[in-house]
């Protein structure tokens, strides 16, 4: 049988055991990968492979930057960062009619900044900002569909673990991934911010106006921004002039954090061994991701499907763009299905090839599938922010969940189709610094 015809029935069976037997991710790609190695190869060099390759990534040094960034996220949550910085964007502008919401999404955007997760940043700025937009009375429609979407900013707002992945998975320099990611991920905030803004001059019972601070409590409130973006700043900023890498960036960011919680005495052993406990399971789960790409990586590479699909696209009489909506459209629809991390992670090998046989910059078109990828943990029934909300809401409805993120997702299709058409806005950052 033709290795190529074997890549696609390896790919088709991937998913039928992914839809109708649950099994995660990672280990069904490891599994199918093994097998469709060993009947293409053989069945010694399928088990050579699975031992040196794994080996070869995992010990190496650089893959710790992943704990580290997830280390100092949760370190941020349990020293009560991600509530200051809620706090400051509620004094400045919680009067205005929408406001709570418009500074959940301000707090979201800054929380990102030094945590690196979606899940975790929908948790933390949802336990903050939910009990405080109940109180005054908005509509469940905002007030979930804000946290949701919201905590999508941990996805593209550097350090994103997505981004690590994808840097990991493709070879690219993580730093100039890092560096794309942010004005990406501002532009995708201020589309969530008129999106409220909208949202709130159309319905205005939607979000009712909080009461005014004095200038004085605004100034005050400034402190715990600034505890963020000092964080932020020299963690990125050492990225930026060399001073450090990636996985030192990591360790910087672990004792910064550890040390503005030591300052502000808000952090005990508790939190600390919570943080552990939560970054251990997301590691896991993204190592266990990494190693079922890798050998099913390995099974694609050796049927050379994926470089068939990218030869075959790249001769088609249409259009590029025309491809890369295809492209997105798988994204989008998988996202909807399975784990989006999961999704993204899977079809990387066959997805990226393509992209750069159709001449799209490797690192634009990283941001893009990130993008897309944020919407994935967005969207019913699978969104995994969703889920996340409805625990920290079980009396709203998750009918009403759904149809309140809606109202966001034309915000990151709009932030998509800007990227598409400005692709320096990508590339800027990247390109000054090197």
């Amino acid at each position: 049988m033709d290795a190529a015809i074997i890549g696609i029935l390896g790919i088709i069976v991937l998913i039928l055991v992914l839809f109708f037997l649950g099994m995660p991710v990672g280990f069904a790609m490891a599994i199918i990968g093994f097998i469709g190695f060993a009947y293409v190869v053989s069945p010694s060099a399928a088990l050579n492979m699975v031992g040196t390759d794994i080996w070869t990534t995992f010990s190496k040094y650089g893959l710790t930057v992943i704990p580290l960034f997830v280390f100092m996220g949760y370190l941020a949550f349990n020293a009560g960062i991600a509530e200051r910085l809620y706090d400051a964007a509620y004094k400045w502008i919680g009067h205005w009619r929408g406001g709570l919401a418009i500074a959940t999404i301000c707090a979201d955007e800054l929380f990102a900044a030094i945590c690196g997760s979606n899940t975790a940043t929908a948790a933390t700025m949802g336990a903050v900002a939910m009990p405080q937009m109940k109180k005054y009375k908005y509509d469940d429609s905002l007030s979930t569909g804000t946290v949701v979407t919201g905590g999508t900013l941990g996805t593209v707002m550097p350090p994103s673990v997505v981004l690590i992945i994808i840097g990991l998975q493709t070879q690219q320099s993580i730093i100039k991934l890092f560096l794309a990611g942010i004005l990406p991920a501002i532009i995708l905030g201020v589309l969530f911010i008129l999106t409220i803004f909208v949202l709130c001059r159309l319905f205005p019972d939607f979000g009712p106006a909080g009461p005014k601070t004095t200038f004085r409590e605004k100034l005050k409130s400034l402190i715990g921004v600034i505890e963020a973006l000092t964080i932020f700043v020299l963690v990125i900023g050492g990225l930026y002039i060399g001073v450090f890498t990636p996985t030192e960036a990591g360790a910087v960011g672990v004792l910064l954090t550890l040390v503005v919680a030591a300052a502000a005495k808000r952090l005990v052993w508790k939190g600390i061994i919570n943080s552990m406990r939560e970054t251990l399971k997301i590691s896991c789960f993204v190592f266990v991701l990494v190693t079922g790409a890798i050998i099913f990586g390995r099974f694609l590479a050796v049927t050379r499907l994926p470089f068939m699909i990218a030869d075959f696209a790249a001769g088609l009489p249409v259009s590029p763009y025309v491809i890369l909506a295809f492209i997105l459209m798988i994204y989008l629809i998988g996202g909807c299905f399975m784990d989006s991390l999961g999704f993204l992670v899977l079809t990387i090998p066959i997805f990226f090839p393509l992209g750069k046989a159709l001449g799209f910059d490797p690192i634009w078109f990283s941001i893009i599938i990130t993008l897309v990828t944020t919407m994935g943990a967005i969207t019913p029934p699978v969104g995994v922010n969703i889920y996340v909300v409805k625990a920290l809401a079980p009396d709203v409805p998750l009918a009403t969940i759904f149809k309140s993120v809606s109202f966001f997702l034309i915000a990151c299709i709009v932030s998509i189709i800007i990227l598409i058409i400005f692709p320096q806005i990508v590339l800027i950052i990247p390109r000054l610094a090197y």
